[in-house]
């Protein structure tokens, strides 16, 4: 189990984040029915590392809906501000419409009183219509939505981010699936992998725990806007090597989910919507029902949702609508006991995902070491004191941020898989298919069988996993891949099949190689995959034929002579193996035919040949049976038809080019709309400066002021009458006339003060500049001096200058461009300080050495003396050591006469034979002995 866990695991950590690139950014994106939330990784410094994205509007969590009023698209918080007054044109709860066949889309549609217009495709799915000339798959209703997903995600990071991974709930199937990712792909996404939210929930719990001292059962309840599930998860730790050190390695497996896909908190509210409709209904009288108004229901909807949550703190709420219907206002109140009355059936549904988990996983209630809850719906007080109930426990686990940990655990794995990322902190993941799947094979001769019908994966498959199956066959088939049970099938599956492949090119295989000796039947192997995102597929398929036959070889007795005798530093036994004939051979055709096959024999053949001319006289041959072994690659044509179909090439090319379109026009509607108010800005703030600071009288003349106000109320005239269907060019252009007029008096006014603080400024630096120079002159007195003329020449000049345009601005109406501004002030004022940085940074000059004193004659003759000894003594020492290299020992006699040599000249001065005193060297050169 261990071994089979350490290549599973997936590495993840929250702390000490390290780029291994470019500074890179990866995110995660929790998709529900209602909202979105996204959550960054990004290493940028001075930002956490993994962060959740905020909306324009400041939240954590965004409305996923996608709006079009006219001709103009609204996505998110935009969409979700006009809901009330164009219900259908708002798009909602695209998730659970993903993958689904129409009847299902409408049943949902028409359950929730949502007035889509809507229409069939030729897929079986459904199509929404927004005019006469528009409609849109959910696939691509859903890429608007993910598009505004990475475009939070891009604001928060300040950077383009790529790479994502999206969460899903447990029971998606293969369709679903699928037609997420081409969303993704539509929306520019790179998506690193789905990753089911019980996992990114376990992610987040696990991360920061240590279970090397005790494992642990982890239930994971959620109950979200539209669904249920109970996750079982088994967290244990195992120690694993890492550079040498054994340590402790954290890792999760997910053992069994089970789920309500029709249950959530928006069935709650649904109970209080027709509860409230009633009500309402009976005020009016008259026949009056409100359930046949769109924007009644909307506004009554939109409504309930607060009511429900206030409920989940206080006994009672009220709910307040204005002009619910024909002007008509209505005001109610409930209480939390009536509520709880009105789901009474829900609160046991409740518990069957919690009850079957726990059944089939055998364990106790003690063997339990935790229920996290997760997802909105389980703030419900009612659930809570259920789920309480039937664990038998007082408290329940409420660890995790109910809203945030699918998607920050499921940032943790983003950041694994990236590749600018890499995360220290280890928890190795394990997760499971939520259905088992099997092959069938269908086509001519096959009967309906054992053989024909395999279990391909069964349920809690690893994730990702390859698979491998192969059948004994001679023609082209047909294979399906479907769920293991039709009892457990994805909501709104009608069928138990989701996709079918034609593999061709097997008749024509076993044709061609028919005639030749077949040691085995042919058979056909395919190759599947089931990826990391839970997406099965028929990947490759390969024809595979085995033959026989009799071939001549070099018969081994005498190729072994021969070889031995012609080269005696080779055995005998490795030239027996060295021209020995394999038995089986695999060659594999690229274009899935035997003539490639037939070829590379042939040169196989030709270079032993070729290998063997030199004896060729002295070998005699033998016949012996040569199996060889073909692969010939089958093709594979994807026929999946009906609702789990994913978008053609042509549609999704389509698809691209209206998405880039609604982009471009989105781009330049907030081009437009952010022209107009800065137009808008621009108009009010001027007239209000104008109306309260009287200092504007010093720098411009009344009729100056006059007409440039004129100005301004006939733009913000225009503004609102005209303009309001403006472009963008035009609002610029309104805005560069105003600015062209405005500009140069509000420059004025900012030298009012600007140019007084800069001559003053100006005028202290240059009271500065003298002492900085006499403190060279004490301090530095290296630097050259006509540097430090320069500077103050320099000073003098722009001192000069000050002087000048001072008396010059003197002279000047406030009315009239400036004689000088403060930044040419500031200007000269840097260049100053350059020159004297500059000065500064010269080095004091090194010290010269010292010339010695000349020698006299008698210290001279001493020196050479010394030198003449020191040079005697190496040359008798190297003539020693020759003389031991050569003879292997030193003679005795040589040995005394060195030692008396040296001891000679160890004498001092005064006991030196006919030797002058300034010869004599009075410490000689010392060697080590030989």
């Amino acid at each position: 189990m261990k071994r089979m866990l350490l290549k599973l695991l997936t590495f993840l950590s929250v702390a000490s984040l390290l780029v291994s690139h470019s500074q890179s950014a990866v995110s995660s994106v929790d998709l529900g029915s209602e909202w979105l939330k996204v959550a960054v990784v990004n290493l940028k410094p001075g930002q956490s590392p993994i962060s959740i994205a905020i909306n324009e509007m400041s939240k954590r969590k965004s409305p996923a809906l996608v709006a079009f009023q006219e001709s103009t698209r609204l996505l998110g918080e935009e969409a979700s501000g006009i809901i009330a007054r164009y219900p259908h044109g708002v798009f909602s709860q695209l998730r659970d419409m993903i993958g689904k066949p129409f009847k299902q889309v409408k049943h949902l549609i028409d359950s929730l009183y949502l007035p889509f217009d809507v229409v069939e495709d030729s897929r079986g799915a459904v199509s929404f219509k927004i005019d006469e000339n528009n409609n849109f798959s959910v696939e691509e209703l859903l890429a608007m939505v993910l598009s505004y997903a990475v475009n939070l995600a891009d604001t928060h990071a300040k950077l383009a981010v790529k790479d994502f991974v999206i969460s899903v709930p447990p029971y998606f199937g293969q369709a679903e699936r699928k037609g997420l990712m081409q969303a993704a792909e539509l929306a520019g996404m790179n998506v690193l992998s789905l990753v089911n939210e019980h996992s990114g929930a376990a992610l987040q719990y696990g991360i920061d725990k240590d279970f090397s001292n005790e494992s642990r059962h982890v239930v994971f309840y959620d109950m979200g806007a539209t669904t249920t599930y109970a996750t079982l998860v088994y967290f244990s730790a195992y120690n694993a090597k890492v550079y040498g050190k054994t340590v402790s390695v954290n890792q999760f497996q997910v053992k069994d989910v089970r789920w309500d896909a029709e249950l959530g908190g928006q069935n709650m509210e649904l109970r209080l919507v027709e509860y409230f409709a009633d009500e309402f209904n009976k005020q009016v009288g008259n026949g009056v029902d409100v359930r046949k108004s769109p924007k009644a229901m909307a506004k009554l909807k939109k409504q309930v949702k607060r009511t429900k949550e206030i409920l989940s703190a206080n006994t009672m709420a009220p709910i307040s609508v204005e002009s619910l219907y024909d002007d008509i206002d209505f005001r109610s109140s409930i209480t939390r006991q009536k509520f709880e009355e009105l789901c009474e059936d829900l609160w046991e549904r409740s518990l069957v995902p919690l009850r079957e988990v726990l059944n089939y996983s055998g364990l106790k209630m003690d063997e339990i070491y935790a229920v996290e809850l997760i997802g909105g719906g389980t703030r419900v007080p009612k659930l809570q004191a259920k789920l309480q109930e039937y664990l038998g426990r007082t408290e329940l686990d409420r660890h995790l941020d109910a809203d945030e940990a699918i998607v920050l655990g499921a940032s943790l794995l983003a950041a694994n898989l990236s590749d600018g990322i890499k995360l220290n902190r280890k928890l190795g993941m394990v997760d499971g298919s939520s259905y088992g799947f099997v092959v069938e094979l269908d086509g001519p001769e096959l009967q309906k069988d054992e053989s024909t019908r395999q279990l391909l994966a069964p349920r809690m498959k690893k994730l990702p996993s390859k698979m491998f199956r192969s059948i004994i066959h001679a023609k082209d088939f047909e294979v399906s891949l479907a769920y293991e049970s039709e009892d457990l099938l994805p909501p709104g599956a009608t069928s138990p099949v989701f996709a079918k492949y034609a593999v061709s090119g097997l008749a024509e295989a076993s044709e061609k190689y028919s005639s030749r000796n077949l040691s085995s039947p042919i058979k056909a192997n395919l190759h599947f995959s089931l990826s990391r995102s839970g997406v099965l597929s028929l990947d490759r398929a390969d024809a595979v034929i085995e033959i026989t036959e009799w071939v001549e070889v070099p018969k081994k007795n005498l190729i072994v002579e021969n070889v031995a005798s012609s080269s005696p530093n080779i055995s005998a036994e490795t030239a027996a193996q060295n021209m020995t004939v394999e038995a089986n051979e695999n060659l594999q055709s690229e274009s899935g035919t035997s003539s490639a096959s037939n070829s590379t024999a042939e040169e196989l053949s030709a270079s032993n040949s070729s290998a063997e001319e030199p004896s060729k006289t002295e070998l005699l041959t033998e016949k012996r049976l040569k199996k060889r072994t073909f692969r010939v690659p089958l093709k594979i044509v994807e026929k999946t038809v009906g609702p789990g179909a994913s978008l053609s090439k042509e549609a999704l090319v389509d698809a691209e080019a209206k998405l880039e379109e609604l982009d471009k026009k989105d781009a330049d509607r907030r081009r437009t709309a952010e022209l107009k108010n800065n137009l808008e800005g621009y108009i009010y703030a001027t007239k209000e400066k104008f109306e309260t600071s009287e200092d504007y009288e010093k720098v411009s003349t009344s009729e100056e002021r006059q007409s440039f106000i004129e100005k301004l109320d006939e733009a913000q005239e225009w503004l609102y009458t005209d303009g309001e269907d403006a472009t963008a060019k035009e609002f610029q252009e309104r805005l560069d006339v105003l600015k062209a007029i405005g500009d140069p008096v509000f420059f004025r006014f900012k030298e009012l003060t600007a140019r007084p603080a800069s001559v003053e400024h100006a005028q202290k630096y240059l009271g500065q500049l003298q002492q900085i120079v006499n403190d060279w002159e004490t301090n530095k007195p290296w630097l050259p001096k006509d540097r430090t003329d320069e500077v103050l020449k320099d000073s003098e000049t722009f001192k000069s200058w000050l002087d000048e345009k001072e008396n010059d601005q003197k002279k000047t109406s406030g009315f009239s461009k400036p004689a000088f501004t403060s930044e040419e002030v500031y200007e000269k004022i840097l260049k100053l300080q350059d020159k004297i940085n500059s000065i500064n940074r010269i080095p004091k000059p090194k010290p010269k050495p010292e010339k010695k004193p000349k020698k006299n004659e008698t210290e001279s003759s001493a020196e050479d003396a010394k030198d003449s000894s020191t040079t005697s003594e190496k040359n008798n020492t190297e003539n020693n050591k020759a003389a031991y290299e050569s003879d292997g020992s030193v003679t005795k006699d040589s040995s005394s006469t060195s030692e008396k040599n040296n001891a000679e000249n160890d004498k001092p001065a005064s006991e030196s034979d006919g030797l002058a005193k300034e010869k004599i060297d009075p410490q000689p050169e010392v060697h080590d002995e030989l």
